[in-house]
């Protein structure tokens, strides 16, 4: 079945949501998220969005914590772009509906988190996704613009080139994006979704790891896509690790705000005795990378499974206003923070890298565009920013619609006819889902294992090596049996785990989330650059 509407949007995060929203202003938008609208990364948002309105705070302030936090690699013209429209964008919510706590400063309760020199977080208490993607949903659905496809997950981007290899009957030379073939993932079918723009949205990758703050959606997806589509992809090697996921079986991915440290929780090791400080200046306010290393040094030496972060010093009552959703969590588990520590452990929870964009969203393929987690700005570099990602989709949400407006008119959009539907060709229903589960955990084992917070040469080559034998085995297997959502899952993470193994292997040196013992010192001369691949090889 086809689909055609002048925008297709890929993703219902914040990013996706947005961008949809100041698109069906001037045109049609089709929107295809996996599972329901509401399940996404931003929704689990605990902390907030940066931004810069305090009355003692200033923009040079919050560019120079990120371009610090970044480490070389922040770009420093799209750093600028984004702090100076944070308040905009933000005030742009405000007038949709969302709701953030109120302080004395411009009318927002402004919190500090790790890498911050000033209080500049809004935040809705610890939900703040909660609050800007139940607004945002509310938008979409009710815009007569825009049509949602919940269930329906990305298979792969069409491409002019791929319809050439394929025989189709385009010729254009330049590599353009003519939409994507989408598998519903209730009935089973690919539908053919064509646009004059595609936009991804897609989100993260934090399930390429065992241990991850991520929902069980975020499996890389618009990276892996765009990369077999052509696109640059940059920067894999930066998984930034939140340094405070709870500890317990059955906490699956739940992680404790870094807004927790921000008000003064303290990181204990075993013994109960504070160890921030033998890191890092700022102690617990360092930024996450040193946080996250710390605490893996601490366990590594000790032995042990956890540290504790401690803010029970601080009164019941202010932790259960300022933190609620957090605290009645780890009651649930047992653990009561207004009297004790929480065991905490780092866990995989946001990928700096992604594909390459410029400061309009605009990817390397034309008509192709990518915001949010699933690029790579040039605003994160090397470690991200507390609090800087929802700025950042809000930001290039906003620059991609601008770019969209001005080249929309001068676009044809693509036909049916020019476009051939899915061909499953002899693909078979599968009675083999055992390999599907096995690699998939086995790939997300040895990625903790091997490429985690520290790394070395050695480790690298191993897991490369691994992953290799794993993607032979899937290429064999996606050929021969019908596609699922489960195998497009472990098709797009073996993908993204390959790509974050070899920029990793590319970097000699340790850099921001980066670190390998085998070179422990920053390289500025060799690697103060982004690290740029692309299926046709190193850029």
């Amino acid at each position: 079945m086809y689909h055609l509407s002048d925008v297709l949007v890929m993703g219902s995060g914040l990013a996706g949501l947005s961008y949809a929203l100041k698109m069906a202003e001037v045109a049609t938008v089709n929107l295809v998220t996996k599972r329901g609208v509401m399940e996404t990364s931003t929704r689990m948002a605990q902390g907030g969005i940066a931004a810069v309105l305090g009355a003692d705070d200033k923009f040079e302030y919050h560019i120079k914590d990120t371009l610090t936090t970044g480490d070389g690699l922040s770009h420093p013209d799209v750093v600028d772009l984004v702090v100076r429209q944070a308040p905009a964008r933000i005030q742009e919510l405000v007038t949709l509906g969302a709701h953030f706590d109120e302080g004395a400063d411009n009318g927002f309760d402004l919190a500090r988190e790790g890498g911050h020199s000033h209080r500049r977080i809004i935040h809705a208490h610890d939900m703040t996704g909660e609050e800007v993607e139940r607004i945002m949903v509310e938008r979409v659905l009710a815009h007569p613009n825009i049509k949602v496809y919940e269930h329906h997950m990305g298979v792969d981007l069409i491409t002019r080139q791929k319809l050439v290899r394929r025989g189709g009957v385009a010729t254009f030379a330049q590599e353009s994006c003519l939409g994507a073939y989408v598998l519903n993932t209730l009935t089973g079918e690919v539908d053919t979704f064509l646009a004059g723009i595609t936009l991804l949205a897609t989100g993260g990758a934090g399930k390429v790891y065992l241990y991850t703050s991520n929902p069980d959606i975020a499996t890389g997806d618009g990276v892996a896509m765009a990369y077999r589509a052509g696109a640059w992809i940059g920067n894999m090697e930066f998984v930034q690790f939140h340094p405070t996921c709870l500890y317990h079986p059955a906490a699956k991915n739940f992680l404790l705000s870094e807004a927790l440290r921000g008000e003064g929780a303290i990181l204990r090791d075993q013994q109960g005795r504070p160890f921030m400080e033998k890191y890092h200046p700022l102690k617990d306010l360092a930024p996450r990378d040193i946080v996250a290393q710390a605490i893996d040094s601490e366990m590594k030496k000790s032995g042990a499974d956890c540290v504790y972060l401690d803010i029970s010093h601080q009164p019941a009552d202010f932790i259960k206003t300022r933190f609620p959703n957090i605290y009645q969590k780890c009651l649930e588990f047992g653990f009561d923070m207004t009297k004790e520590p929480v065991p905490v452990v780092p866990a995989a929870h946001y990928m700096c890298g992604g594909v390459v964009t410029d400061s309009f969203g605009r990817t390397t393929i034309a008509n192709l565009f990518a915001v949010g987690e699933v690029s790579m700005t040039g605003l994160h570099g090397a470690n991200r920013l507390a609090s800087n990602s929802l700025l950042e989709a809000l930001v290039f949400s906003h620059q991609a619609a601008l770019a969209t407006k001005e080249s929309l008119p001068q676009i044809r959009l693509p036909v049916p006819a020019m476009v051939p539907e899915w061909n499953p060709g002899g693909a078979t229903i599968s009675d083999e889902i055992v390999v599907v589960s096995h690699n998939w955990d086995e790939i997300r084992r040895c990625m903790g294992n091997y490429v985690g917070i520290v790394r070395t040469d050695r480790r690298l080559s191993r897991a490369h090596h691994r992953i290799d034998l794993i993607q032979q085995e899937i290429h064999e297997y996606y050929w021969n049996f019908l596609i699922t959502s489960d195998l497009l899952e472990l098709r797009n993470i073996a993908t993204v785990a390959e790509l974050i193994i070899r920029m990793a292997m590319h970097r000699k040196e340790s850099r921001g989330l980066h670190y390998n013992l085998d070179y422990p010192q920053k390289d500025d001369l060799h690697f103060q650059r982004d690290t740029l691949l692309s299926a046709e090889g190193w850029h």
